[in-house]
């Protein structure tokens, strides 16, 4: 089974960063920084450390575990994390540095349901999640688990 790490990664201004997925032909999309851990990661929190450090230039500060989303497929661990800056310049994933995978655009999105709907980041489950904590007003920080 594919193990992948994403962070719900929010800046200083308290609004997400999102990474704009443009493929030759296809409708963009937002999806949640992140991808595969890799053999070499001590651990899933080291994993998510290096993708955000290759796809945003950043240093994230994790502050647990928010969801596992999983089918036959592949497993996903959805951290909360936070970023005081990130650099287009200082991105190192080997993603960049091939064509054929299309355009990785760093986004700051308000975190506001009127911003959720319009971008509607993938995977729908994670954003639904983050809707609601909006709506009723919860510190998403109350809904990671640090322990994780």
């Amino acid at each position: 089974m594919i193990e992948c790490v994403r962070a719900v990664l929010l800046t200083p201004a308290g609004r997400l960063l999102l990474i704009r997925r443009t493929w030759p032909g296809a409708t963009p999309y937002r999806v949640f920084p992140g991808g595969h851990v890799e053999p070499g990661d001590p651990s899933l929190r080291a994993a998510l450390v290096r993708e955000i450090r290759e796809e945003t230039g950043a240093e994230p500060q994790i502050t647990g575990l928010l969801e596992v989303l999983a089918d036959e497929h592949q497993r996903q661990y959805f951290y909360l994390a936070c970023i005081g800056s990130w650099s287009e310049a200082d991105r190192t994933g080997p993603e960049f540095g091939d064509p054929d995978r299309g355009e990785y655009q760093i986004e700051e999105v308000p975190l506001t349901v009127q911003a959720l709907d319009a971008v509607s980041p993938d995977p729908e489950e994670i954003t639904a999640l983050l809707r609601e904590a909006v709506r009723a007003g919860t510190d998403l920080a109350a809904l990671a688990d640090p322990a994780r």
